[in-house]
């Protein structure tokens, strides 16, 4: 399945203008014979946009995701994206996986948080793992701090996650990240993940893209700049299969070692 990275911190604080970038990139994507379209964290409304965090969340099912559906849909694929979502009068960082008939396959709330703007925020997730069938593959979602934590991407390797996606909003001086520790992350759990990151500054943080999209060997399919930039790769289930049947990372584990660890 092709796969289309969309590194962009697209126009934060206007829902109506990012429906619209996001739009465009995916009649970009669509026409390069993409069948995934990925954004990054909160690309609905903006990151840094303080308390209008709270004033632009919306349900998982709102106005919004009925617009994304409906690009999905004349466009002939499927939308990843990360925006707040509103579940009574708690506000979550969550990313949503819209298929390329509308529906909503997979909705998925941000466990770990990362430092004070987004304690201040946010309230943290506890499923770790969301998953959605899409075209014969099984695709996870973590959002960009998850994917530091081994437990988590180790989690969906057991679970049996082919493609992780993950919607982030890397910062300076993080890069390292998206540089080194996502080709390890998708080799040690023998998996794709797509790592797709805002760019250029927003309020005190400074996004450095990067965005990149890892085999289960290690190597980076593509890997984006420092611009806003839309990037593509192919997620290859025949290279997955033998990838894992040669590597015994996930077959050599012991865990009735690990309890401590926990």
């Amino acid at each position: 399945m092709r796969t289309a990275l969309l590194q962009s911190s697209g126009r934060p604080g206007s829902t109506v203008e990012n429906l619209k970038v996001l739009d465009e990139a995916a009649g970009r994507a669509a026409a390069a014979g993409a069948g995934l379209l990925a954004a990054p964290e909160m690309f609905l409304t903006g990151y840094a946009i303080g308390d209008d965090i709270a004033r632009l969340a919306e349900p998982a099912d709102g106005d919004c995701a009925d617009a994304i559906a409906e690009t999905a849909t004349r466009h002939g694929l499927a939308i990843a994206y990360g925006y707040p979502e509103r579940a009574g009068d708690t506000v979550f960082n969550s990313a949503q996986l819209i298929s390329a008939d509308g529906t909503r396959l997979a909705n998925y709330r941000k466990t770990h948080l990362f430092g004070c703007f987004e304690r201040d925020h946010f309230t943290a997730g506890n499923q770790p793992v969301v998953q959605a069938e899409l075209d014969g593959l099984r695709v996870g979602i973590l959002i960009c701090y998850d994917v530091e934590f081994p437990e988590n991407v180790r989690a969906h390797a057991l679970a049996g996650t082919d493609l992780l996606v993950v919607p982030t909003a890397q910062m300076h001086p993080f890069q390292f990240v998206a540089e080194s520790m996502i080709p390890v992350r998708a080799f040690e759990n023998q998996m794709y993940v797509a790592y797709v990151n805002r760019v250029g500054r927003e309020g005190e943080f400074e996004f450095v893209g990067l965005s990149t999209l890892a085999g289960p060997d290690g190597v980076a399919r593509t890997r984006a700049g420092r611009a806003e930039e839309l990037v593509l790769a192919d997620v290859d289930p025949a290279f997955l299969a033998a990838s894992r049947e040669a590597n015994p990372y996930l077959r050599d584990r012991r865990p009735g070692l690990y309890g401590p660890l926990v």
